[in-house]
């Protein structure tokens, strides 16, 4: 059974789980996953997309305008795969998702009208993956390792912050994957701004660059920082500190522990390491599939760890960020956004240990 063919008996069960006849999806991200990887955005800023599926208990459906269509069944391969295309004038009303649901009993990813909106469980149960989707993972963990280790290493002092991201979002694109998430601060922004869009600041001698990147409709997510010249003690201890906090979430991230677990653990390890309320300030992370995060963790969180899912952790203190993809396994992690040659840490906790990046100094 081909990725397809498992995804769809994946959705099927869960329809019947949620007692829903027709599950009716919109975002580009739902629309991904239903489909084994492929496309439904124009513009890549856009959460929906230009087409809508609705999946029955037996039939799977595309619906779309006359301007898409053709991309979507020839290059796309959307009809070859066992999509029924029902096609509408790009200038006129449609209604075929209604008539497409009308007499059942209707879930959908969105606030549609005389359905449930599902969108939550769904997100929950695009990070539920196959073992074909831990492949793609690892080549696009591969691509946006590769594609930050070269832009972080070409940039230079007096380079804009625009100039850098343009340099990552080069390396990324022109290796098959999409910079959907790209930030950049540079000195002073770095202790100020924990999501840096970036600006015609020049660096002097601290960057931040932060990547998203998207292929097959998976998103991995690296950070890294560089820094010109000896790193100050003051910063050196933050960026100590905000490792064994990234270990910390890492290492709790075992199935069968719930995500309230991982995320003690990790408010534990904050306290532990003297930056007590810094968690405050920035979301933590969470699961990864088809959107950066599926979930974002919190305390108390009651969905638990499984593995074959994608973590994605982010813990950051004023000034430096740890982040890489990892794969969870029945024996431990995967780090799927390893640089090699990259600087690391070790850190031990609780007789495990993992090694962690540290800022490059050059």
């Amino acid at each position: 059974m081909g990725l397809q063919e498992e995804r769809l008996a994946q959705i099927r069960a869960f329809m019947h789980t949620r007692e829903i006849d027709a599950l009716v999806l919109r975002r580009v991200s739902s629309f991904a996953w239903a489909t084994a990887g492929h496309r439904s955005y124009v513009n890549t800023a856009s959460s929906d997309g230009i087409a809508t599926l609705v999946i029955t208990a037996d039939e799977q459906f595309v619906v779309t305008n006359t301007i898409e269509a053709p991309r979507l069944e020839q290059e796309e391969g959307l009809a070859a795969a066992g999509w029924t295309l029902r096609v509408a004038p790009w200038w006129k009303a449609d209604d075929t998702v209604a008539q497409l649901v009308a007499g059942k009993r209707v879930g959908a990813d969105f606030a549609m009208a005389n359905a449930q909106d599902l969108s939550d469980a769904i997100a929950w149960q695009r990070s539920l993956l196959l073992p074909q989707e831990h492949e793609r993972f690892r080549a696009l963990g591969r691509i946006c390792a590769e594609a930050m280790n070269a832009a972080i290493r070409s940039i230079a002092s007096g380079m804009s912050e625009y100039e850098i991201a343009a340099q990552l979002a080069y390396e990324t694109e022109r290796r098959g994957a999409q910079a959907i998430v790209n930030l950049i601060a540079t000195d002073e922004r770095i202790f100020k701004f924990r999501h840096p869009l970036p600006t015609d600041k020049r660096l002097n001698n601290y960057a931040m660059l932060v990547l998203c990147g998207r292929c097959d409709g998976l998103v991995c997510s690296i950070t890294r920082l560089v820094h010109f010249g000896k790193l100050p003690d003051s910063l050196r201890v933050k960026a100590d500190a905000v490792a064994q906090i990234d270990a910390a979430f890492i290492l709790s991230t075992q199935p069968g522990r719930t995500l309230g677990d991982v995320f003690a653990d990790g408010q534990a390890a904050y306290a532990a390491t003297g930056f007590t309320d810094e968690w405050q300030y920035h979301h933590q992370g969470g699961p990864a599939a088809y959107e950066p995060r599926e979930l974002i963790a919190t305390p108390g969180v009651a969905q638990v760890v499984t593995a074959g899912q994608v973590y994605a952790w982010n813990p950051s203190i004023a000034g430096v960020k740890s982040e890489d993809t990892i794969l969870v396994t029945e024996n431990g992690v995967e780090v799927l956004t390893a640089i090699e040659g990259w600087p690391m840490q070790e850190v031990s906790i609780n007789g495990r240990t993992i090694a962690r990046p540290a800022i490059l100094e050059v």
